[in-house]
């Protein structure tokens, strides 16, 4: 394994382990994992240390960590909070490459423990130690008959072989996925929970499941992500290797999003962000455990089409269309069979419906040569990526080994696709048809899900790497947050345009200014200290002549010493009033962990409301910008919809990919910005920021 994750080997594939605090109690919390490892065969060394004890389940016991014979690679720790502590020293000492954790009283507890839990996290990093926990449920890899965990689940069974890891931050949910896998007859033979990740992160668990070349397909289940630069490198890792990774995240908190100056901080947050960085990496995120199971299974067919499309052959009409129908809600393209295609079909079998999906009808069960003929029609004529054959009860009656037949027939003949059926069946019957290929589901709705993932991996898969963001001069930001027109300045060394403006500190130098940009124009209050000027009435529109601007100046003084008494007011600002454009926003929000986010979406002042947004790790190109742009559900509107002239979305693509170089460039003091209004003129006539907000932290 590269030199990256390796580190996590002796945690997670030792070739011996210490148990200290070992139970000579199959049933206790550190007697399960030798009692496991035993039943399973492990063929590495076990050494249960307990002073009190000099047999432990059958085995020699030793009174302690330096009575070992050898240095095992990984030592579990199974006692009280107060003895673990010095327990790492003593491992530490020894040579130990690795903890896993069992003991619980630490960061999950109070501050104390917070503090207890990192001095604990400092020794053993100190000695080069890796540490998974603390208060984790553990390991095992079934392959290794490797048990460093107390789960009880094993006491209903044990898993069934198979080539998907999971990675969970939760030990109980994550066995309970694993055990979900196991009745389902799905392979998922390692499985790896953090606790606490006081030091070992899911983020590097992924990774190394991403290296190990006996892993094919990768589950997370996650609650939070605390350590980005892992994450990011495990992710960029599983895409390289073609290892589809599929997340249930939950939790939907709002860390990092109480700076209610910010638009973008508003709309951000943890959830938003992480959603961000799996679209990034081509994650698929499951919206529950099921989903989550459908598609690792599927995936492990390791068939993942980068345009796929879906032919259905049923024997139900009704099954058809609800089949047609979730394709439509996922995207999952559907074309029509060809029509010379249909018309040989409906000769065969008048009454057959073969537009797509493909209904032979029950006329199949008279001669079943027909389902080879429809479904090789379908693979051939049709040229799908996935096919999808709905049999249901069908699977059940005396003509099933016949069909079956003639299905694989197809599937042999026609190898390269994804073939999958929806079939009522029992579980010995599921599994001769997973061993002949198909991948098999119940549900056709679930299936149809699953089928689209495939395609959603390969599009990630065989996605080309963006044009590299621009570069951008080095940025000095103010030691406090600037007025809108320092804003601007800024903005503009990175090429970000702003209509054009004036700062003005008389009503004379506002006419002045007006009369040289031309009627109409906008007047603003000018103020580092008042960040959403519409909202004290400190913004004019349509302001179309001098006298307009004279009272349109005393007028906005009058409301900024009103609203904000004590604000500090360095005059109007008087603008160019741009016409014909579409108004967009664009944002940076500083997460706290992955750094400068941007964020793109139709503006105004609906967009807190609409949340038709969509966020990007910073920098990238302008390539990736016009991918944004062209995600949102109101890009339409940009291109051209209903006979409306087409915005200048490259000049906008330029001004998003430049506001996330200079967000970058800025480094950690920028909290967020807000450019909102961008107006994105027609085609050919650029975009310009016509607000600005820059807030800065220390």
């Amino acid at each position: 394994m590269s030199s990256r994750f390796s580190g996590l080997t002796p945690l997670l594939a030792p070739r011996s382990v210490a148990v200290l605090g070992a139970s000579s109690d199959p049933t206790r919390i550190s007697g399960r994992p030798i009692a496991y490892m035993l039943a399973q065969g492990f063929q590495g060394a076990l050494y249960p240390i307990n002073p009190n004890r000099t047999e432990v389940q059958g085995l020699k016991a030793y009174a302690s960590i330096a009575d070992l014979p050898e240095t095992p690679d990984v030592a579990i720790v199974a006692v009280a909070a107060e003895v673990a502590a010095p327990a790492v020293e003593e491992l530490g000492k020894r040579g130990v490459k690795a903890i896993v954790m069992f003991t619980a009283g630490f960061a999950e507890m109070d501050e104390s423990g917070e503090a207890a839990q990192a001095k604990m996290v400092a020794t053993a990093r100190s000695y080069g130690m890796r540490l998974l926990g603390p208060n984790c449920l553990g390991v095992f890899d079934a392959r290794r008959s490797y048990y460093a965990t107390f789960s009880s689940s094993f006491d209903s069974g044990w898993p069934v072989p198979g080539r998907i890891g999971i990675a969970s931050q939760s030990g109980a949910y994550g066995t309970h996925l694993y055990t979900l896998a196991r009745n389902r007859g799905i392979g998922a033979s390692l499985c790896v929970m953090t606790g606490n990740e006081a030091d070992v992160t899911v983020g590097e668990c992924i990774g190394w499941l991403a290296e190990n070349p006996e892993v094919d397909v990768i589950a997370v289940y996650a609650e939070g992500i605390r350590e980005a630069p892992g994450l990011i490198a495990a992710l960029e890792t599983a895409r390289a290797a073609k290892k589809p990774i599929v997340m249930q995240k939950v939790g939907r908190s709002e860390l990092g999003t109480k700076a209610a100056k910010s638009h973008t901080a508003s709309i951000a947050g943890d959830d938003a962000v992480t959603e961000a960085i799996m679209n990034e990496f081509g994650v698929y995120r499951a919206r529950n455990s099921e989903e989550m199971l459908d598609i690792a299974h599927t995936a492990t067919r390791k068939i993942y089409p980068v345009r796929n499309t879906l032919g259905v052959i049923t024997v139900s009409g009704g099954a058809g269309v609800l089949i047609s129908d979730v394709a439509e809600t996922v995207n999952l393209s559907m074309p029509e069979m060809p029509l010379d295609a249909q018309k040989k079909l409906r000769d065969l079998v008048p009454f057959c419906a073969p537009r797509n999906p493909v209904d032979a009808t029950a006329q199949v069960s008279n001669d079943v040569t027909l389902v080879k003929t429809f479904t090789e029609s379908m693979v051939r004529d049709g040229g799908y990526t996935s096919v999808l054959g709905f049999f249901s009860m069908t699977a059940s009656s005396r003509r099933w080994p016949s069909i079956r037949e003639q299905l694989n027939a197809v599937m042999t003949e026609n190898p390269g696709r994804l073939y999958a059926l929806s079939v009522i069946i029992p579980p010995a019957g599921r599994d001769e048809l997973e061993a002949d290929g198909w991948v098999v589901h119940e549900d056709p709705t679930r299936a149809v899900v699953a089928i689209d993932a495939m395609g959603r991996f390969g599009a990630a898969f065989a996605a080309a790497q963006g044009a590299p963001p621009p570069t951008v001069p080095a940025v000095t930001l103010p030691a406090k947050n600037p007025s809108e027109a320092e804003a601007k300045r800024l903005l503009a060394t990175a090429g970000i345009a702003s209509a054009p403006e004036a700062e003005c500190a008389t009503a004379d130098q506002a006419v002045a200014a007006a009369e040289r940009f031309g009627y109409p124009v906008v007047m603003k209050i000018l103020s580092p200290d008042i960040v959403h000027k519409s909202e004290i009435g400190g913004v004019l529109l349509d302001v179309s002549d001098a006298a307009s601007v004279r009272d349109g100046y005393a007028l906005l003084l009058e409301r900024a010493k009103s609203a904000a008494p004590t604000a500090k007011i360095d005059g109007v600002l008087v603008a160019k009033q741009l016409k014909g454009g579409v108004e967009c926003i664009l944002g940076i929000h500083r997460d706290p962990v992955f750094g400068p986010m941007a964020m793109f979406g139709l503006g105004g002042i609906f967009v807190e409301i609409l949340k038709d947004v969509v966020f990007r790790r910073c920098p990238f190109g302008a390539d990736v910008a016009e991918d944004m742009i062209r995600s949102i559900k109101g890009a339409p509107l940009l291109l051209g919809a209903r006979g409306r002239k087409k915005a200048d979305v490259k000049a906008l693509a330029e001004t998003l990919s430049r506001l996330s170089a200079f967000a970058v460039a800025a480094g950690p003091r920028l909290q967020s910005i807000d450019l909102n209004p961008v107006f994105a003129m027609p085609e050919g006539d650029g975009a310009f920021a016509v607000d600005a907000v820059i807030e800065v932290g220390d």
